[in-house]
Parts: C-alpha cells; structure tokens; sequence
C-alpha cells in the first residue's frame, strides 16, 4: 500500500512539475475573470512550446519582485507538506500571483490616453475583459518593458497590486519572463464556474 501511496505521488508531483499545476486564487484582483476561491489549472506547457502573448492570464512567482526574494523559512518537513498541499491546489503563501500580461519586452506601456484606454506603443489597448464601468486604471503610468520582463496587470483594476504598485522598485513593476510558471488555461472549481480562460491575442 504504502509502495502504492508513493508512486501516485510522485506521478502527480511529475505531472504538476512538467503538465500541469493546480492553484486556489486568494484575492479578487482578477474579478471577474478570476474570483476569490476559484481553482484554476495552469499549463506549464504553453510556454516551452511557445511564447508568452498580450492577454495571456499567467501565474508567476512574484519573489524579488512583487514579494521578497528570500525562500519562506521553515523546517524540511514544513517544506515538503507546503509541496503536497501545492500538489493539490491548496494556497502555500504569499509569492505566487495571477495576473494579466499587458506589456511584452520592448513595448512601451503607458496610461491614459485621452479616451482613458492604456495604449501600447501608441496604440489603445482593447480590453474586453474590463468591465465598462471599471477604468483602465486610475494610476498614470508610462513604461518601456526590459528585454525579458513582463508588464502585468489585474483585471479588477481597482484592487489590484500588480505592476503599476511597484514602479519605483527595480524593472519599474516588471515580471522577469522566467518567474512564469504557465498559463491559466480554466477554472475547475466551482463547478458553476468552471470554463476555459482564453489566452492572449
């Protein structure tokens, strides 16, 4: 049994590592797309096989940027029970976030133009995913994205702490590309909600 226990373990260790992941969504920073609560399941195929895109909804680990760059302290035995629980989608802390990619590496994001839309290298950003009555943002910003960074946003702009909180902080806000771990690709719980979360454009 116990033979058993370990290789059904480790086979869904394998498949979170190289498939997919499981994460429980804490906050309403991603309302309505994303709710508090949501369980979604991220690809962590999509970018070895392609490139992160605009629009892309994307879980990354925030550390020595939207958090601190240190490891969560803790016993060896505190540390495998935070990589079971991970396994099964329990949230494990404070530095893994989900967030929407405005801004690509190279492009100039900034906000707002006269219309109140966040443009991109000029052009005005069209966000279906806003709700009409929710700004682009209420805090002006206007940002050149370094070469394998990420400008990320929430889409309940509002409530929100993403790369427009961190401006002052180095890479202006921006998500080093390598602190993606993948995709959201749909909600799975609540099974109310549970659908497809469509990718960039």
């Amino acid at each position: 049994m116990l033979v058993v226990l370990t290789v059904a373990l480790v086979a869904v260790a394998l498949v979170r590592s190289l498939v997919v992941q499981s994460f429980v969504v804490p906050s309403g920073s991603m309302d309505p797309t994303v709710q508090v609560g949501d369980r979604v399941l991220v690809s962590r195929l999509s970018y070895r096989i392609g490139d992160v895109r605009r629009g892309d909804v994307v879980v990354f680990d925030g550390a020595g940027v939207f958090a601190p760059a240190t490891p969560p302290a803790g016993t060896p035995l505190a540390q495998a029970g935070r990589g079971i629980a991970a396994v099964f989608g329990v949230p494990v802390g404070a530095r893994d976030y989900v967030k929407r990619v405005i801004g690509l590496p190279g492009e100039r994001v900034a906000c707002c133009d006269a219309q109140g839309r966040i443009t991109v290298d000029g052009e005005p950003l069209v966000e279906t995913y806003l709700p009409r009555s929710r700004p682009a943002s209420a805090t002006p910003f206007d940002v050149v994205v370094p070469p394998g960074r990420l400008w990320v946003m929430g889409d309940h702009r509002e409530a929100s702490a993403d790369s427009r909180a961190h401006l002052a902080a180095p890479g202006r806000g921006t998500v080093p590309v390598d602190h993606v771990v993948g995709r959201v690709v749909g909600i799975y719980w609540p099974v109310a909600r549970a659908r497809g979360v469509g990718g960039g454009r």
